[in-house]
Parts: C-alpha cells; structure tokens; sequence
C-alpha cells in the first residue's frame, strides 16, 4: 500500500469527505481492519480564499507546492489535491514534487468516458465554470464538450458553495436552486453533470439529476485508493 498524501482545507468540509471516502475504499477493497496509509496537510482556507478573490494564482501556487513538498517530503508517495478550483495552480505544484499527482479533472473525464458520455455539464466554482484550466482540460485533453449554467445560475452556484457549504450550511432551498439548474443543463443537452468543486456532494446526490451525476470527491478519493492499492498504474 503506498502513503497517500492529501492537500486539503479548502475547504476543511469537503477534506473530511476524502478522508472518509479514502478510508471507507480501502477497507472494502482489502477487508478487515484495513485503513488508508496516508498524510493529510490541511490549510486555513482563509489565505488561499483571498488569494483566489485577488487574482493572485501565482502566491496561491507558490504556497500549494511548498506544502505538497512537505507531503512528499514526509514520505508521501502520491499526491491528492482535495479541491476542484485549486487544480488552477497544478503545474505549479506538479513541478514541484517527484511523485505522481493525481489530476481531478482527468479522473473525472475517464469517469465520463467509460459510461459512453461527450457532453455534459458542470457545476462548480466561479473560477472553475469560466476559467479554461479545467472546462479547458476537458475539452483539449478529453475530448468533452461541457455546458456551464447562464451568469446569474454561475453566481447561485458559486455563493451557495461559498457561503454555505465551505461552512457546513445544507440548505434545502439550495439544493432546490441546484435542481433546478441542473435540468436546465440537461435540457440543453448535457447527457450527465460533473459535481465539479468537492463540497457539492455534501448537498447534491445521484437522485437530484435526470441525468448521470458524476461526483469528482468520491471519484478522485477512489482513484487515489486504485493506485495506492496498485490496482492501477500511476
């Protein structure tokens, strides 16, 4: 089993999901008493959160990859950036460790390429719905096309993640908002939807879709237990 070195705390509410998901894999994979092998790294929100408002991905990167060289340095042996948004700043922490790092958005497009899919839509952050290093990713690497929800649906989005989730708050007239943005997207022709910032799944399950949900939290946690396992190659 190699050491799984996750970089959480933003937010700390979807970082305890991983660990839970990490752990909940490993032991119905290997049985028993099994748990993970692993090191969680987890930030105060508040400084990567002001940094991302500032625009200033540069000292956002810098301080992501000195706390993944910390993991590394502490025996990790791959690395899972518990966030949706911050895979922004990857190649800078990419460049800064020796280990393999696990790319979010490539696990989820693998996810969507096995069911048969091509077009879905996304929900996420502001920055993640309409900044192009993931929608981007997406589309140049994999192939995908990806519908993002009307400015005013992206705000509703984006607020509920910051102002209620990243902070514990489920609301149900939330998740009635979410719903009903996300059969817009159906409607418009997305075949399934990418829950693409970790905390969504704290609000949105399998059943508020009328198409395939695909839950980028569960899917990066288990495809980190598939190479920690060596069920895959890194």
């Amino acid at each position: 089993m190699k050491r799984i070195g996750l970089l959480g705390g933003m937010s700390w509410e979807s970082s305890a999901e991983y660990y839970r998901l990490i752990n909940e894999a490993t032991r119905d994979r290997l049985g028993g008493l099994h748990s993970a092998d692993c090191l969680l790294r987890s930030v105060d929100f508040v400084e990567v959160e002001q940094l991302q408002r500032a625009g200033d991905w540069s000292q956002a990167g810098e301080l992501l990859a000195a706390e993944a060289t910390a993991l590394e340095a502490a025996g990790a042996e791959l690395l899972v950036l518990c966030t949706n948004t911050m895979h922004k700043v990857a190649d800078t922490v990419t460049d800064a460790i020796g280990i393999p790092f696990v790319h979010i958005a490539d696990t989820t497009a693998q996810a969507v390429a096995a069911r048969g899919l091509t077009t879905v839509g996304l929900i996420a952050t502001a920055y993640t719905m309409e900044q192009d290093f993931y929608v981007g990713r997406l589309r140049d690497v994999h192939g995908l096309d990806v519908l993002v929800p009307d400015e005013p649906d992206r705000r509703i989005v984006h607020d509920v993640i910051y102002k209620e989730l990243c902070v514990g708050v489920i609301r149900d007239d939330s998740r009635t908002e979410y719903q009903r943005i996300i059969a817009d997207l159906a409607a418009r022709g997305a075949d399934g939807i990418l829950l693409g910032c970790t905390e969504i799944d704290l609000l949105i399950r399998l059943e508020d879709a009328p198409v395939p949900v695909f839950d980028t939290t569960r899917l990066h946690a288990h495809r980190a237990v598939d190479l920690a396992l060596g069920s895959e190659p890194a």
